[in-house]
């Protein structure tokens, strides 16, 4: 077992329309935008990046807009959800909330004992805000108070036909097995962030997800340097894992490997961190360019549509 991982990081997923998905968690969740760069793999595609002030692991949202990006289909072997934090009390501000933007899919219900407000992003994506007593300073803005503002990740759901294998490698990442309410089975890594939660639902005749506007691409794990990362890498090669090489992601660098349910993992480290190349009072606003597309800007500029 490793104690290095701490956490979520991030979660990075698919939409269709770049404006839209920058005015829904901007303008109806409140998060800050806290990047505006592009896809490594396809430059004229925007990576969008959404959390707190700081970009604090464990608050991050990311996102890659394709254009006109068909829609993917729910099912198991994703992550099928994925929660925020929101204090409690604060469900039914979020409710209006939802009915003054026409948020699509609310409901509300209860899991492990917390309530929860469920909802649909712009391409179906499925979240939740989930109440819970979260110390840790929200963004606030564009009509959303620090009494209700989302503090960053709570957990996130991995729907799988068969949970054994990928519970067996939550174990080894440092998770512990918390709680069980029916098919769904909560994961929490003692001494982590705040965003230290997995629920695995098993879903045995359940359809297999297919990739699109509205999926998860995958789901990053925190640790807090470059020399822990490494001792992660080499524990995961030394189980059986295909991981990739340090990949150095500008604000984090990176590892991958796929889970035994499908689902995509990253090991990402808390440095250097978003501040990097933008003052933190001016994160997100310019377009920032990793190195090797930098020859492009002036295509790219004019090719990317504004987002606001």
């Amino acid at each position: 077992m490793i104690n290095q991982i701490k956490g979520l990081h991030h979660i990075t997923s698919l939409a269709s329309d770049a404006r839209e998905n920058n005015a829904f968690f901007t303008n109806v969740l409140g998060l800050r935008r806290i990047k505006k760069t592009v896809n490594f793999d396809a430059p004229d595609v925007y990576h969008l990046y959404y959390g707190d002030e700081t970009g604090s692991p464990g608050t991050v949202m990311t996102y890659f807009p394709f254009p006109n990006a068909g829609r993917g289909r729910n099912g198991v072997g994703e992550v099928g959800r994925t929660s925020f934090s929101i204090p409690t009390g604060s469900s039914q501000a979020w409710l209006d909330r939802f009915a003054a933007f026409q948020v699509n899919g609310v409901s509300t219900d209860v899991r492990f004992g917390k309530k929860r407000v469920l909802f649909e992003g712009p391409d179906g994506d499925l979240f939740a805000l989930v109440e819970s007593d979260d110390e840790r300073a929200p963004w606030t803005g564009n009509g959303v108070s620090d009494a209700m503002a989302i503090r960053g990740f709570h957990s996130a759901d991995m729907r799988l036909r068969d949970g054994s294998a990928s519970t067996e490698l939550l174990r080894f990442m440092g998770y512990e097995k918390q709680e069980t309410e029916g098919n769904i089975s909560r994961f929490v890594v003692p001494d982590g962030n705040e965003a230290n939660a997995i629920d695995i639902e098993v879903m045995p005749g359940a359809q297999y997800a297919a990739q699109g506007a509205g999926s998860v691409h995958h789901i990053a794990f925190a640790v807090e340097n470059r020399a822990r990362q490494l001792e992660v890498r080499e524990a995961l090669l030394d189980t059986g894992y295909q991981v990739t090489p340090v990949i150095d992601r500008d604000y984090f660098y990176a590892i991958y490997f796929r889970t035994p349910g499908g689902v995509l993992f990253e090991v990402a480290t808390n440095e250097p961190g978003f501040d990097r190349d933008e003052d933190t009072a001016h994160l997100g606003e310019a377009l920032k360019l990793p190195s090797q597309h930098e020859h492009l800007r002036a295509r790219l500029e004019s090719l990317l549509e504004p987002l606001a």
